[in-house]
């Protein structure tokens, strides 16, 4: 089969468009023959070595899939071959970027039918760090208000979301670039951080903020000041913590995301229902995912790519 690896970190150019032998599922593992295979900026970082997760080498990345159930490995009740299936692969495993992938059959749910199946694999890790930073760290609720920076990107729009269905309200930062797509995804309150200073613009206390951007950490810590007492700051940069306020009782937390399949199936469910949204960029062949990982090194990628691995 054909895959993307590389055989040792470095810089984009260490990927590689192969043939490499097609894996087998071993007991509590499905096969998958993948439809979709969503780039990640975490690619960018566990393909440079400079993500702390450790990767066996030559190494297939990409750990957002979807694709239809290929191989049933034993003792396997919950899928049969022909399934449509998503999940959020382990990040230290042989990852989506092939024509087939190997999947414990516990990260795995039943994929949305509401959407072409290539375009579920841009769901997984993005909506789960939504849903945890959200519902698992900060215990958002309605009525609240939900200040989310660097809020442009695919994590910041399943977050604007599933804040509004939750009932708060939102407050998002972004750049002009990304302004349509956060005001599509319901914000309340838009402020452009090029030009506006966030700590003017936000004249009210905020119950949680989310920071989704490598902000300088000064600036992180002076956001503080807008959250009120007993409030709680996420961030989801793990090279960078989360300031707190301890005389106030303002709580910072750094989140990591983790599969969870019972979550993924509740964010299936709101696909389905039309209730939350999923936005591809753009669809590419799977031999041009090292030019992504070039486009986003640089800075120049925009919006959520998916890789199609060619059929076979």
């Amino acid at each position: 089969m054909k895959a993307i690896r590389f055989h040792e970190t470095g810089g984009p150019e260490v990927l590689r468009y192969e043939d490499v032998e097609q894996p087998l599922p071993r007991a509590g593992q499905v096969r998958i023959r993948v439809a979709g295979s969503a780039f990640s900026p975490a690619d960018n970082g566990i393909r440079a070595g400079t993500l702390p997760i450790p990767v066996t080498l030559p190494h297939v990345p990409g750990y957002d899939v979807s694709g239809i159930v290929d191989l049933v490995g034993d003792g396997v009740e919950r899928f049969a071959e022909g399934d449509a299936v998503v999940g959020f692969l382990p990040m230290a495993g042989a990852g989506s970027a092939a024509q087939y992938a190997i999947a414990p059959a516990e990260a795995l749910v039943r994929a949305p039918s509401s959407i072409p199946l290539e375009n579920a694999a841009a769901l997984p890790s993005v909506a789960l760090t939504a849903w945890q930073a959200l519902f698992d760290e900060a215990r958002l609720e309605a009525g609240q208000r939900l200040l989310i920076t660097g809020a442009g990107g695919a994590v910041g729009g399943y977050a604007i979301q599933l804040a509004k269905r939750a009932g708060a309200s939102v407050i998002a930062t972004a750049s002009p670039r990304s302004r349509e797509g956060v005001t599509a995804a319901g914000a309340d309150q838009v402020i452009d951080h090029t030009t506006e200073s966030v700590l003017d613009a936000v004249t009210q206390p905020v119950d949680v903020l989310l920071n989704l951007a490598p902000l300088d950490p000064a600036e992180f810590t002076a956001l503080v000041a807008l959250v009120r007492d007993g409030g709680v700051v996420v961030a989801t940069t793990a090279w960078m913590p989360a300031p707190d306020d301890r005389a106030r009782g303002v709580r910072g937390t750094v989140m990591y995301v983790r599969s969870d399949a019972d979550q993924l199936a509740q964010l299936v469910s709101l696909v389905d229902s039309g209730e939350l949204r999923v936005d591809v960029t753009q669809r590419v062949p799977l031999s041009e995912l090292p030019r992504i990982h070039e486009l986003a090194a640089s800075g120049a990628l925009r919006g959520k790519v998916v890789a199609v691995p060619a059929l076979g």
